[in-house]
């Protein structure tokens, strides 16, 4: 065991819905880790509403373990970013780190993420360079980070996931955030400070079935776009440009044109061009329709979050 750890307090936070067949295995595999890290720990399972029987294997960890909490949302609130956010304003320790419910990214390797933060860097993350998953699961994610590198507005780690260790300053910043559409990866690399990764390949899940379907995977990819590129509104002002410069060479060519063939026709063509302009404001719609339903969301002012109840409360 590190020394050094010995005063330092590790809070894990382990977003879960619906995740009974991994809790105790996961339990068990952070037990292991902490062995060889430090006594001092917590661990916070965060709760997004299940349907299960997971509140009965917390109560189970909570009585028999003083280290373990479960906080049990109000309701689903859909991703795991509102529940990194609940978790991590719960949190006390030195640092905080943050692994999916499902086991599929290794609880072994905060080892090693410990040992990254311990060498000064404020901010760890693992990156995905192999994913255990079919050819289109691959695609599309890699697809995803490439995008979100290519055009967000601040360097975002390529392939790098939600799983990761933060500083206790870097935690206290990303909880005075008043956003609540949250994207957390994405607030993570906002926040700045010396950070690094740290690569692994990403397994399947552990046990049960996959929750998330193509179309949340697609809200998630959306939101991540557009909470941290302005690139959509740029494509906007592409696309009108495009339109001058062609109604411009319209202009100039149709009087040519009318020379040589002075009766109109063409009503296919007339149609197709009507068509693809109204589908084209259509589109200009659809990417100010999500910007201004994200203004909505924050001008509301509600809740990131409500708590149903916490198992094994040390904050009273």
């Amino acid at each position: 065991m590190n020394k050094f750890l010995t005063n330092k307090k590790i809070s894990v936070v382990i977003p879960c819905f619906n995740e009974a067949e991994n809790i105790y295995t996961m339990y068990e595999r952070l037990v292991k880790v902490f062995e060889k890290i430090t006594p001092n720990k917590e661990f916070i399972f965060v709760d997004n509403n299940s349907t299960d029987n997971s509140e009965r294997i917390y109560e189970d960890l909570c009585s028999s373990d003083k280290d373990v909490s479960a906080i049990i949302m109000s309701r689903n609130f859909g991703t795991s970013d509102s529940s990194y956010t609940a978790g991590t304003e719960y949190a006390s320790g030195d640092a905080i780190v943050w692994i999916d419910g499902d086991i599929q990214d290794p609880p072994e390797l905060i080892s090693q993420l410990t040992e990254k933060w311990l060498q000064g860097y404020n901010v760890v993350y693992g990156i995905r360079k192999k994913r255990n998953a079919g050819f289109f699961w691959r695609w599309a994610a890699n697809a995803f980070y490439k995008i979100l590198n290519r055009y967000s507005y601040v360097e975002m780690p390529l392939y790098a996931g939600d799983f990761c260790i933060i500083d206790r300053k870097v935690a206290d910043i990303f909880n005075s955030f008043p956003e609540r559409d949250r994207f957390v990866r994405g607030l993570r690399a906002w926040v700045g400070f010396k950070h690094t990764g740290i690569e692994y390949t990403r397994l399947e899940r552990n046990a049960g079935k996959p929750f998330a379907s193509l179309g949340i995977y697609f809200r998630i990819a959306k939101k991540g776009i557009i909470s941290f590129s302005y690139s959509p509104l740029t494509l906007i002002s592409n696309i009108a440009l495009v339109a001058m410069f062609l109604s411009l060479f319209a202009l100039f060519i149709y009087p040519i044109l009318a020379i040589f063939y002075p009766a109109p026709r063409g009503y296919l063509t007339i149609l197709i061009l009507m068509l693809f302009i109204a589908s084209t404001q259509f589109f200009v719609l659809a990417i100010l329709g999500e910007y201004v339903a994200r203004i909505f969301e924050e001008v509301k002012g509600r809740p990131k979050y409500i708590i149903g109840k916490i198992l094994n409360n040390h904050r009273v």
